[in-house]
Parts: structure tokens; sequence; C-alpha cells
């Protein structure tokens, strides 16, 4: 008889985004003359960047001429991105990172869930709490930990980011050898400094482990005193894998466009305790289960770098940013301690009570979706999340509502 993985039965119920996704349904079914104002799900509202879309067009003329016409591209991504992305986001700011150590994808999150595929079932994973649930979830599925008890899983060593810690997580006090890391971070808005990630860098190499850093908000860093790169880290070649993504910082959330660094000096190691290239075997995954990203998509993400491209982009994030600088000034004014927000589009706010009450309570009374800290953890219980990805006036009209209910 065909029979499926068991691991699959100890995921919780429900994805947090489907839950919140039906009771926002709900709400607008009972309610169907209230605008509902989504500042939950981190989804860009603005459109791409005219450089863009004019690549784009050129890019989908050529696919249809005969002579310009492109089939299968190679797996790893073409050049002319490569090339950029190595350029642009890496040599410019000191990180030795050369254009056949990226790879391009369609999003981040398949790469940070798919990149576990790499490792052993019987390593020890370390993740912070809170955090994005890809993370968690995709090393239940394979098997790496124990049941679900008390709001966590067997197995798992959890990195506590709390107010106290200024949600930084301290180094875990035992051996682990696979550790998630995400700066700025999803969903607390917390950064880290050059010293504190130097320290996770340290205690990798000094424990054989291997560090998966998530920079998928770095383009909102405006503190250029924090590290935007994993790779600006001395040491990090040899034990972090970097994953960036084009969906914030261009808005390409459904045009798909990320990538993946793994330098050629990145290791593991084999049952034996001899060395692996991590860069050869992922290398070898991205061939046999990727395609590769569409030629119209990667010309698209290669406008980012042009000069128009870059101002462009500057522009949406500066919007973004804009409405954050506004949510932040009111949640202080109503007396609410919050984190995130200065270099980040997200907003953590400590709500002083149920997570999910407060969900409840924004939305039933204000119209404003926000998404509750209990789904990222443990230690997001009495959180909520408030995401700056919104019109100008959008924000404004939900800060208001949301004043007229918390005065």
């Amino acid at each position: 008889m065909i029979t499926i993985n068991d691991n699959y039965l100890k995921l919780q119920a429900s994805y947090l985004f489907s839950d919140i996704a039906k009771r926002v349904a709900a709400f607008q079914e009972n309610n169907p003359d209230k605008q509902v104002i989504k500042l939950g799900i981190g989804d860009v509202t603005r459109g791409l960047p005219p450089a863009c879309i004019e690549a784009f067009h050129k890019a989908v003329d050529e696919m249809a001429d005969d002579s310009s016409f492109r089939g299968y591209g190679p797996e790893q991504g073409y050049d002319f991105l490569r090339n950029a992305i190595a350029k642009n986001d890496f040599k410019a700011r000191g990180a030795d990172i050369s254009a056949d150590e990226i790879f391009i994808s369609d999003g981040a999150k398949c790469d940070t869930g798919n990149i576990q595929e790499l490792f052993a079932k019987d390593i020890k994973v370390a993740i912070p709490d809170p955090v994005y649930p890809v993370y968690l979830d995709t090393n239940v599925m394979a098997g790496r930990t124990g049941d679900f008890q008390n709001g966590r899983f067997d197995g798992i060593v959890y990195l506590e980011a709390t107010q106290t810690n200024g949600f930084v997580p301290s180094l875990p006090e035992e051996e682990v050898d696979l550790i998630y890391l995400c700066f700025p971070n999803n969903p607390t808005g917390s950064t880290i400094s050059k010293a504190e990630l130097q320290t996770w860098v340290d205690f990798a190499r000094d424990n054989k482990a291997l560090i998966l850093f998530d920079a998928a908000y770095e383009a909102f860093i405006r503190d250029d005193s924090l590290p935007k790169s994993i790779f600006e880290i001395e040491g990090a070649r040899e034990v972090a894998i970097e994953f960036r993504s084009f969906s914030k910082s261009a808005g390409f959330t459904g045009t798909r466009c990320a990538y993946t660094v793994v330098s050629k000096d990145c290791r593991a190691f084999d049952s034996q305790g001899n060395i692996q290239k991590v860069h050869e075997l992922w290398n070898r995954r991205h061939c046999t289960k990727f395609n590769g990203v569409s030629y119209p998509v990667q010309r698209a993400a290669e406008a980012v770098y042009k000069e128009e491209g870059k101002a462009q982009t500057a522009e949406l994030i500066h919007y973004y940013l804009r409405n954050a600088d506004r949510i932040c000034e009111e949640i202080e004014a109503l007396g609410y301690d919050y984190d995130g927000g200065k270099n980040s589009p997200y907003i953590w706010i400590d709500g002083r009570t149920d997570s999910w009450d407060f969900f409840d309570m924004l939305l039933n009374k204000a119209g404003v979706v926000c998404t509750p800290g209990a789904g990222f953890g443990k230690c997001g219980e009495g959180y909520i999340r408030i995401s700056a990805f919104n019109s100008h006036e959008n924000v404004d009209e939900a800060m208001a509502r949301i004043r007229r209910e918390l005065s």
C-alpha cells in the first residue's frame, strides 16, 4: 500500500497565513460594505519599477522572434544577472562573492525550504523564536523533530529573541549543526551589528556548524554601519549560505525572482567526517530539480541594477519606509512598545494581550489586518506584526482607525 510521510502529520493544522486569510474572508462576508486594510502579510502593493517593465517587454518581444528566442536557460541563472548581482550586491560592499557562486531561483521561500535537503536527517537544528514559519515546518517535514508539545517541537534548539535581548538571540548553549538567522528580521524587524554577526560566524567555525542567513529585507537597511550581507563578515564564506529576493526590494512578489549564494569555500561533512563542498551539492540539486527562472523575468531583474533601476527601486523602498515611520509614530503616541520599522518594513508591537485576541479586535473593530505574533512561535505571544506594504493613504486610514479603537 502507498504510505505517506508521517512527519507531515506533526505539522500544526494550518499555515499561519492561511488562518489569517480565512478570518479575513469571514469578516468580509459578514461586513461586505466595510473596507478592509491589509497590513498583515508582507506583500507589496506598488507596481514594478518602469525600468523592469521596459526590460520585461523587450525580453518578451525577443521570445516572439525565432532568431532571439530562448528555450531552456542555465539552471543557475543567466550570466548577465549573476554578474550584475555579484558586482552590485557584494563586491560594491567589499564582500568577496563571484558570479558563479550565485544561483538564481523563483523565491527565497523556496530556497530556504529546499536547502535543508542537502543535510542529514539527524543533525541538530537551531531556529529563532519568533521565526518565519517556513524554516521550522520544512525541518518538521524532513523528520528532524519530535512531536509538538507545549508550543514547540521536540528536537529543535529554539533561539529565543525577546525584548530583553533586543530581539537578537544569544548563541546556543549546546552543540548545533544548522543555524537559521534572518536580519533584518521577519517578523520582529530587528537588526544585527557586524560585531554581533561576527560572533555567530566564529561560533559556526568553532563548532563545524553552518549558518543559513536570510537577507530578504537587506534593502530596507538605512543605517550603513549595519551589515547587508553575512559575507561582509570575516570567515563567513566557509560557514554561511545567504538567501536574497527581489520580491520586497523591487516588487517581484508576483513576478518571482530571487537568488541564493553558496561560496565555493562553504563546507559540510560526510558521515566519516570528511569535508564536502556545499556549492557542488547545491548545484547538483539545483540542476536536478529546477529548470531555471524564465528569461524575461531575469532580464527584468537585471534592470534593477541599471542606473534608472537603482533610482526607481530606491524610491519604492523609501515609499514603504515612510509608511513604517508613520506606523511607528502612531504606535509610539499610543504608548505601545515596539521594535523594527527603522531598518525594516515590519513593526513588532507589544499588544499587552493575547496576540490572536489583538488580531481579532483590530479586524472586527477597525477593519485592519495585522499578523498575530503567536503564529511565529512561543516568544511571539502577546505581540502583533504590522507591515508597511501598502499605500500612504491606506496606512494613514488604518492608523486613524487604530487610534480610535485604542485611545
